[in-house]
């Protein structure tokens, strides 16, 4: 059925909402979100997406990878230990197998973990239910088994999707998925069950889109990271907003680019008194506690509820 509207969350103008308050009265939640991922050298082919941009084998893109794990983790990590700062960890599952001494070194950090498929050269177009479900089962069990966390937050490998994602989430008690860029501040997402919330994750300041898309050089990223901050920062001190920094280890933590980086959190420390620094679990906690039910009150209230769920014919 044609569709105007994937009807995933309720249109719910930025302005006159509900006031969010962080704790200990913070203006902004700020989280950082490394993504740590494992691309297969010679992945199977999926009909919709080939696993590599250029004709597997693509030695040269899975070697830079490669080195992300082997040495850009690392120098990342470092820097985060000097700030205090603790990640909320994109995890390519199927890295707790190849790069267990990761995974120990950020649990042993406080690091908090979620999932990001287990492959990141494994997409979810073409999948069914059971597949999916599989994917989400082994997720919480196998991070469980060696960090001993039970993950709450969700982003599909690459980025790919079914209409069921979101519902499938809600069921098995996740609590964010990072997957929609439609806001600044957590939303409601419309599931069977369950209470899942979208977080601003970000794709404006993901060194991915910065470096691979976009082409800048590592100060230019430094000002854009700074100038989001800036703005974000002034806005959550009428209602609390968040920011997330995307990373990935194989470009951030280039010896080139990490200096302009770290420089752009030493801006964002500078301002430590208006920032709560926090996980994204910990964030979706406090919103689902405090936030939840004003948000969906205000909804109902402005006549903006619509009904219905995800990608449902009804709600069509």
């Amino acid at each position: 059925m044609n569709r105007s509207d994937p009807n995933l969350y309720d249109h719910w103008p930025y302005r006159d909402r509900p006031k969010i308050v962080w704790p200990g009265g913070k203006a902004l939640a700020f989280w950082i979100a490394p993504n740590i991922e494992f691309y297969e050298f010679d992945p199977p082919l999926n009909p919709a997406r080939p696993g590599w941009p250029r004709p597997a084998p693509d030695v040269v893109g899975y070697s830079q990878r490669d080195w992300g794990n082997r040495v850009g983790h690392w120098r990342l990590q470092d820097l985060l230990d000097r700030h205090g700062l603790r990640g909320s960890v994109s995890l390519s599952i199927g890295l707790i197998d190849h790069h267990p001494e990761i995974i120990e070194a950020a649990n042993a950090r406080g690091w908090e973990f979620f999932s990001h498929g287990i492959y990141n050269t494994r997409y979810s177009y073409g999948m069914d239910e059971a597949q999916e479900r599989a994917i989400l089962v082994d997720s919480i069990r196998s991070v469980e088994a060696a960090t001993g966390q039970r993950i709450r937050g969700y982003l599909a490998p690459a980025l790919t999707h079914t209409p069921r994602t979101l519902d499938l989430l809600g069921e098995h008690g996740f609590w964010y998925s990072c997957d929609l860029f439609q806001d600044d501040q957590p939303q409601p997402l419309k599931t069977r069950s369950g209470r899942l919330i979208s977080m601003p994750y970000s794709l404006e300041v993901n060194d991915v889109i910065g470096y691979w898309v976009m082409g800048l050089d590592p100060w230019r990223y430094a000002d854009i990271l700074k100038r989001h901050f800036d703005q974000l920062l002034a806005e959550g001190r009428e209602s609390g907003t968040v920011m997330c920094i995307p990373l990935h280890a194989y470009l951030v933590s280039q010896p080139h680019r990490i200096r302009a980086f770290e420089n752009a959190l030493e801006h964002i420390m500078d301002h430590r008194d208006d920032v709560w620094f926090a996980t994204g679990s910990e964030i979706a906690a406090h919103y689902l506690e405090h936030c939840w039910d004003q948000t969906v009150a205000d909804i109902q209230r402005r006549g903006l509820a619509t009904g219905g769920y995800g990608f449902d014919d009804a709600a069509a």
